[in-house]
């Protein structure tokens, strides 16, 4: 079977309609996990064989559950060209999880503890404005605009664009950290190559503050303080790149600060 084939088909019809390539990557391998379970050459494939795959596969969350099914939707229809009114493609129901959060001072003590620049770095500047591992890692040089306090994310999540601020005391460990390690186009490079790595970003932050946290909670520990001092919920709206409010109202749920303000009946 040319799995390979189909494979590559559904990546040039992703890329061609601009889909990350981390989408480019999960749809494709969860393309490949399908074909090799039903076996068969794409022209015999039926709706019967979709449909019956989705309602026997072990999921192991709704996340992998949506994508598996994007996945498959996706290559029935913009790939194979059929029409899937034959085929329920459901949605499960969203998990309504609030966000995990690191305390800030806690952040703020462990973050003055580093001594390494690169690590120190990089957990800074993601937690002072909420970044995502991948649009650490894929800051170039030129995106830092010194004099106009302003860092530009490029192509970031849904391939959107967008300016966060610049502090002056992110500025200045950034310029100490240039001197000592010399990036030539990435912001931050890795050992043997341009560019810092995802995985190394998550080790350097259970390194230092502790074996149960992960790199994304700095972003919502930047969002969760930045509501707690005040910060207008439209700007932090702005400076995480939420397409809607709704998302950015969730860290209202987890300040303890504003529910330490409510007046209890008894």
């Amino acid at each position: 079977m040319k799995f390979v084939e189909e494979s590559n088909k559904m990546s040039a019809k992703l890329r061609y309609f601009n889909y990350s390539e981390r989408t480019v990557e999960g749809y494709s391998h969860y393309l490949v996990k399908f074909l090799e379970h039903v076996n068969k050459y794409p022209q015999h494939l039926t709706s019967n064989d979709f449909q019956e795959y989705l309602n026997n596969y072990k999921f192991t969350s709704t996340s992998q559950q949506n994508q598996i099914i994007n996945s498959i939707k996706f290559y029935y229809e913009k790939v194979l060209n059929k029409k899937y009114d034959k085929i329920d493609f459901q949605r499960p129901r969203s998990e309504k999880k609030l966000p995990q959060v690191i305390d800030k001072d806690f952040l703020l003590d462990g973050i003055a503890k580093i001594n390494n620049l690169k690590h120190k770095a990089i957990i800074s500047l993601a937690f002072s404005v909420g970044l995502r591992v991948s649009e650490v890692i894929n800051l170039k040089i030129e995106d830092i605009d010194s004099p106009r306090m302003i860092i530009n994310i490029r192509q970031a999540k849904g391939n959107k664009d967008r300016v966060v601020p610049l502090s002056q005391n992110i500025l200045d460990l950034l310029r100490l950290y240039f001197k000592a390690f010399r990036p030539k186009v990435y912001l931050f490079n890795g050992q043997n190559s341009l560019q810092y790595s995802s995985e190394s970003c998550n080790k350097i932050v259970k390194t230092y503050l502790g074996s149960e946290y992960y790199f994304h909670l700095l972003r919502h520990s930047c969002f969760t303080s930045l509501l707690e001092s005040g910060t207008d919920l439209r700007i932090i709206q702005k400076i995480a790149g939420h397409a809607h409010s709704r998302t950015t109202e969730i860290y209202t749920h987890v300040s303890t600060q504003l529910l330490n303000k409510v007046t209890l009946p008894i």
